[in-house]
Order: structure tokens, then C-alpha cells, then sequence
């Protein structure tokens, strides 16, 4: 439709959380090390690990934001910060600000969103329906075969990124969507499999699968 429900209060952390995990799977950012001091994973702190820039506006600044923070903040703490949801009036600065703006030009840029005026009653709206809608069927595609055809019952077999990508759509409260066009028997079948799948404890998943600490962190972040 162009634009993101009014009533999902859920996508705007969910971005954030998004931010985070592909820094990491770039070789931006890490947690620190386990330590007996520190086990929980909502307690490790994210950390600098390459200051070089990844070409894409929004993860720059947010490497920035990390890169002069002093001390080193938790994962759950980045994503409040980078909402603008912090009390500390020293902090506000780090907030990402018109993010679904900037992502959706970025994708108008790519050729798979257009830019349209939408009138809204009171108000005329910017939105950015989907013009190419192979890529976003694509996405939808491969989700759906993760859960039924490629089924591997271990998030440790799964590709990484369709992982990031199932705990974003759970975070950002749009997953139902995904196998919405699904007949039912497999729909039932998918939205058990990745129940199970995001009811499995961040921290024993984490501790079994280096690379993807992150995304487990983000999931710990918003089951909390």
C-alpha cells in the first residue's frame, strides 16, 4: 500500500534491531566476549570492530553513534537510543531519525518502490507503493520455504540472513503476513515451526552458534 500500518507501534524498533544485526553480519560490530562476569546476553555490550564504512547512509551513522560512545552500550539500550526512546537528554542525539523515509527513497532509488501523494482525509501523505514486486515476493518466497520445503529443524543450519530476517518480521510484528497467502495445513505447519523456532532461549542459542549472537541478542531485546 506505501506506507506501514498507524496502529504498528512494533517496525521502528524492529528497523533498529535490523541496523544492528547487519552491522554485525558485515564485521562492523561485535558483543564483547562471554565472561563469567557478564553471561547474559542483554548484558554484553556491542562493541567496534571495523570502523570502515559500509556505503549505506543509515548503517554509517549508526557506526558513528557507536564508535564515540564512551562507555560501550547493551544491544537494548542502542535500539532505544537509535528510536529516540531514552529520558536521558544527553543521549537524544544518537536517534535515527526519518528511517522508513530514508529506506523507502533508498528502494525508490533501486527501482522497487515509487513515490505517490495519497490523500488521507485531513491530510495529503508521501507514500512509496511497490512497483517491482518480484523482490518483495522473492523475501516472502524464502521465508515461506525455510519454514516448509528447507525445513531443517536447527537455526544453526539456516542461512543467517533468513534467520535476521524471521526474528525482524517477528520483532516488527509483520510475520503473519508472510504466510498469510499460504492454504491453511501449511500455514498451520509454518507458523508452528517458527513458534518453536523463536520460543528457543536466546542465550543456550547463542552460546552454540558464533555469527549469530546478534540476531539472538535482538531477539532477546524484544522478548524481554
Amino acid at each position: 500500500q506505501g506506507y506501514t500500518s498507524f496502529w504498528n507501534d512494533c517496525i521502528s524498533s524492529g528497523l533498529r534491531g535490523g541496523i544492528l544485526i547487519e552491522l554485525a553480519l558485515r564485521g562492523r560490530v561485535r558483543l564483547e566476549p562471554l565472561s563469567m562476569r557478564k553471561k547474559r546476553l542483554l548484558e554484553r555490550k556491542v562493541l567496534l570492530k571495523s570502523d570502515t564504512p559500509t556505503g549505506d547512509i543509515l548503517l554509517d551513522e549508526t557506526l558513528r553513534h557507536i564508535k564515540a560512545t564512551e562507555p560501550a552500550e547493551t544491544v537494548q539500550t542502542w535500539i532505544e537510543l537509535l528510536t529516540g526512546e531514552t529520558w536521558n537528554p544527553f543521549k537524544l542525539q544518537y536517534q535515527l531519525r526519518n528511517v522508513r523515509e530514508r529506506i523507502a527513497k533508498a528502494l525508490v532509488e533501486k527501482g522497487i518502490l515509487t513515490t505517490e501523494k495519497q490523500n488521507f482525509l485531513l491530510f495529503d501523505m508521501t507514500t512509496h507503493p511497490v512497483s517491482n514486486a518480484t523482490e518483495k515476493q522473492r523475501l516472502v518466497k524464502k521465508l515461506q520455504e525455510s519454514m516448509l520445503e528447507r525445513w531443517v529443524n536447527d537455526p544453526h543450519r539456516m542461512d543467517r540472513r533468513t534467520l535476521a530476517l524471521l526474528v525482524l518480521a517477528h520483532s516488527s510484528d509483520v510475520l503473519e503476513n508472510v504466510f498469510a497467502s499460504l492454504a491453511d495445513d501449511k500455514y498451520n505447519v509454518a507458523m508452528n515451526r517458527t513458534k518453536d523456532l523463536l520460543d528457543m532461549d536466546p542465550e543456550v542459542e547463542a552460546a552454540k552458534g558464533m555469527g549469530s549472537e546478534m540476531i539472538w541478542a535482538v531477539l532477546a531485546a524484544f522478548n524481554k
